[in-house]
């Protein structure tokens, strides 16, 4: 991946809507080469999905936590379990005192306590603790300009 690809992925990541031509001007090239090289960056899987940010509040799922999950046993063999709860977003098998750490939207505190309930029900949880978030001071995708990658 070169800087033409990095500055494509930039401006790809602050507005996706715009055209090739204008996303091919940005980093000086024309509207077909600029197709070109996403589509290959989508091929390699660099680029894995298009989509549109969603302020939560507005769909109703303002209140965001973050959910430590303990277990009995090897949690890497519940993605499935994790995903059958909409509310879930994220779950990623951590190392530390906590075998999983989800990510979470509800539009209410009584709703987190339901997906709580629900977690719980799952093989091998043993124990959750939520942390309900009051404020986001940082929120940003991952930047195709990350230190230590040439």
């Amino acid at each position: 991946m070169d800087a033409i690809d990095r500055a494509l992925l930039a401006e790809l990541q602050r507005d996706a809507t715009q055209s090739y031509a204008a996303l091919g001007g940005t980093v000086g090239l024309s509207a077909g080469a600029a197709h070109e090289r996403v589509r290959k960056l989508r091929e390699r899987g660099v680029i894995r999905r298009t989509a549109a940010e969603v302020d939560p509040a507005e769909v109703g799922a303002g209140l965001l936590a973050f959910v430590t999950v303990e277990s009995t046993s090897w949690m890497g063999d519940t993605a499935a379990a994790f995903a059958a709860h909409p509310e879930i977003l994220e779950a990623h098998v951590v190392a530390g005192s906590a075998s999983v750490l989800v990510k979470v939207r509800t539009a209410t505190t009584e709703q987190l306590q339901d997906v709580l309930r629900r977690i719980h029900a799952i093989d091998g949880v043993n124990g959750t603790r939520a942390t309900i978030v009051l404020e986001t001071l940082l929120d940003r995708p991952v930047s195709p300009h990350t230190p230590g990658r040439p």
